[in-house]
């Protein structure tokens, strides 16, 4: 599993000019997974993003996780995280779990994160998405379990 983790102060994912997911403060999350990805890969990340301290407290220190600050989650999936461009010009995405196995898999992580009582807004899986954002810091950062 594969997340690549954008802080924000608003984001947005439209399909076919539908608005699917929007946040204000928070985290836009594109999440990738691979045919060999568990449960217990899932959870740990859940558990990982919903405790992260990467929001500025009154010092502007990196000292809050998202719930001290309120804030959502907008989930993207996003098989191109798999991506592997070492060979040739043309990425090859073998490692990309294909839908009958990632469509479960994302459908899980989201509970996850419900679960730990975090805001989650989401695209829509498969689907070709317009994501609008602005960036909060920058702050990225690149987690895989």
């Amino acid at each position: 599993m594969r997340v690549l983790i954008q802080r924000v102060s608003r984001a947005e994912v439209r399909v076919e000019g539908r608005v699917t997911g929007r946040i204000a403060q928070g985290l836009l999350l594109l999440v990738g997974f691979t045919h060999a990805d568990t449960g217990d890969q899932l959870t740990w990340m859940a558990d990982k993003i919903a405790g992260l301290r990467i929001f500025g407290d009154a010092d502007g220190k990196m000292n809050l996780a998202l719930p001290d600050v309120g804030g959502a989650v907008l989930v993207v999936s996003q098989f191109t995280l798999y991506g592997d461009a070492e060979k040739g010009r043309r990425p090859s995405f073998i490692d990309a779990a294909r839908p009958e196995v990632a469509v479960p898999l994302y459908e899980q992580f989201l509970g996850l994160l419900r679960d730990r009582a975090l805001t989650v807004e989401t695209g829509e899986f498969g689907a070709m998405m317009d994501v609008d954002l602005v960036n909060d810091g920058p702050v990225t950062l690149w987690l895989e379990r």
